[in-house]
Order: structure tokens, then C-alpha cells, then sequence
């Protein structure tokens, strides 16, 4: 395995011109399709230039409202672009293919996602349950509250935070991805967010303003996403699942949630935890953590208590 590797790092690594050099689309060769969305399609293909991989995101071609949808892919590749921090994606550049159709290009983020993470635990996969004790999953959720506070502080509240938006690599590094629903201070939002038609978001996570849609949206609603994700991180459930969307909606707004404790009552979930999670999920932004950093120094607090008592 090491000597194939060997290989191909050196084939691309070698100090050999392109044969068919080029700065525009035609430096990308063998796409594959990598997924799929409704209203984009993601490719990954090969940078023959510097012989690395990349994934190119470009509109599908029956997309409706093209022109808008088009401004909205533009915007997602700029904030992304913005965003230079170890937890998130760096972009490459945006571009047209040979068609004339826009799209942009990124680094391939290798890794499993949060949620494929959550579904071994929920299974009880010895090699997942090994592998992501208590203090790997609060280092995971750490790191991604390192990123949200780096994107606060520019004005960028991500909107659509869940489990299958959080990558983690080989080697413990995290990123998070798709900013495609964030809103960012000071700029129109394509004049949805006004009229209650497109507020960003994934039912399951989104925050109770986000869901009603007449208070003013900040980091707080980040906060509710990320103690959405903290509470299923260790239950392995949401905790506002209705039998539909609607439900859900009611549930977030109206509903307290289940301790996690009692939730998951074959796991360990400390008292602390628990009392983390429910705060970050309170109905009202002035109940939950005001600010990203608020809740991870809530998480280094219980760590730092539990290495004193050697509990972790």
C-alpha cells in the first residue's frame, strides 16, 4: 500500500509542464459524480495543472429561478472564500465550463461525515464506539464552534448547521461545510429572508426565529443548531423529531425537549453535558450561550473539571 501510494504521490508531484495546459476549465479531466442536491450537482475531478483533486459545484440545468439561484451559488463560493480558517473549505476559483455554465471549484475534503459518526454509534459499531469516546466528540464539537465563532466575528451566521455538514478527517480535523444558507450581516438575502419564503436552515436544526421568521436572526441561531447537534452527538437522536416537518416545527417551538440523559439512558452523558445541551436549545436566544465561544468555554470548563477528578 505504501509503495502505491508512493506512486501516485510521485506521479503528481513531478516537475513536468501540463501536455495541454491551461487556466481555464480545460485543466480539469475524469469527473466523477460526488452528489447531488435539488437545485446543484457536485463533481469531483482532477486539476491536471497541479495534479490534485477538486470538487466543482455547479447548478443542474432545469433548476428554476436559474438567474437567482446563480446569484445565490456566486454568493455561497464568495462568503466560503472569506473564510480562511483550519474548519473550513478553501475555494479554489469560480469559473464557466465549456457549456458557459458557472461554477466553483474547492478542495476535496476527505474524511466521514458527523452524521455516518452518529449512525455507528447509534449501532453499536465497536470500531466507531472506540474511536469516538466522550472526549473525541467534544473535541469534534469543539472544533466546530471554533469555526462558527471565526465566522461570526466577519458577520456570517452559517443558517444550516446538522451532522452531515461536518466532516472529520483522518487525523481529527474538521470542517464544515456548505455555507450556501448563510446570512451575512449588512447584505440582502436575495429578499426571501424578509417575507418568510427562504430563511436557510434544515428543519430538524433550525431555531425557533428562524422557523417563525419575525425576529432578527444572529449567532444565537447558530447556537441552537450546534446544541441540536451536541444533544444527538450523545443520544443519537434528535430532539425534536415529529412525524412531519410541521410537527417538527411545533416541537421546536413549543415543545421542551427530553433530558438527554433520560433520552439515552443506556449512555454516559454527564450532568454537565446535559445541561449544556439544554441551554444552547432554549426557545428564547436570551435563555441560550450568547455567543459560540460562551459554549465551547462551557465545554473546556467540564473537561478541564473532569481531568482534576480523572474522570476523562
Amino acid at each position: 500500500m505504501t509503495n502505491n501510494l508512493s506512486m501516485i504521490f510521485s506521479a503528481d508531484v513531478s516537475g513536468n509542464p501540463p501536455e495541454d495546459f491551461s487556466n481555464g476549465f480545460r485543466k480539469y479531466h475524469h469527473f466523477q459524480p460526488l452528489g447531488s442536491g435539488g437545485k446543484a450537482d457536485l463533481l469531483v475531478c482532477k486539476d491536471l495543472n497541479l495534479g490534485r483533486p477538486v470538487v466543482l459545484k455547479k447548478l443542474k440545468k432545469d433548476v428554476p429561478n436559474y438567474e437567482k439561484e446563480l446569484s445565490r451559488l456566486l454568493r455561497e463560493a464568495r462568503i466560503t472564500a472569506q473564510l480562511q480558517h483550519p474548519a473550513t473549505v478553501p475555494m479554489y476559483e469560480i469559473g464557466k465550463d465549456d457549456e458557459g455554465d458557472w461554477y466553483f471549484a474547492m478542495k476535496k475534503i476527505e474524511g466521514q461525515t458527523l452524521f455516518e459518526i452518529i449512525v455507528g454509534l447509534y449501532n453499536r459499531d465497536t470500531a466507531i464506539e472506540q474511536h469516538f469516546n466522550l472526549t473525541r466528540l467534544l473535541n469534534i464539537f469543539r472544533q466546530v464552534c471554533d469555526a462558527l465563532s471565526y465566522a461570526h466575528t466577519r458577520g456570517v451566521i452559517h443558517r444550516d448547521i446538522k451532522p452531515e455538514n461536518i466532516i472529520v478527517g483522518m487525523f481529527g480535523e474538521v470542517t464544515l461545510i456548505d455555507w450556501g444558507a448563510a446570512k451575512v450581516w449588512g447584505m440582502p438575502n436575495e429578499g426571501d429572508e424578509e417575507r418568510g419564503v427562504d430563511r436557510g436552515g434544515t428543519p430538524l436544526y433550525m431555531s425557533p426565529e428562524q422557523i417563525l421568521g419575525h425576529k432578527p436572526v444572529d449567532e444565537r441561531t447558530d447556537v441552537f443548531s450546534m446544541g441540536i447537534v451536541l444533544y444527538e452527538m450523545m443520544t443519537q437522536r434528535e430532539p425534536f423529531r415529529g412525524p412531519t416537518i410541521q410537527d417538527t416545527f411545533n416541537n421546536i417551538i413549543n415543545t421542551d425537549p427530553t433530558e438527554p440523559r433520560k433520552a439515552a439512558a443506556h449512555r454516559f452523558i454527564p450532568a454537565t453535558i446535559e445541561k449544556i445541551c439544554l441551554k444552547a436549545i432554549e426557545k428564547e436566544p436570551a435563555d441560550r450561550f450568547q455567543s459560540m465561544d460562551e459554549m465551547a468555554q462551557a465545554i473546556n470548563v467540564f473537561e478541564n473539571d473532569a481531568l482534576m477528578r480523572g474522570s476523562v
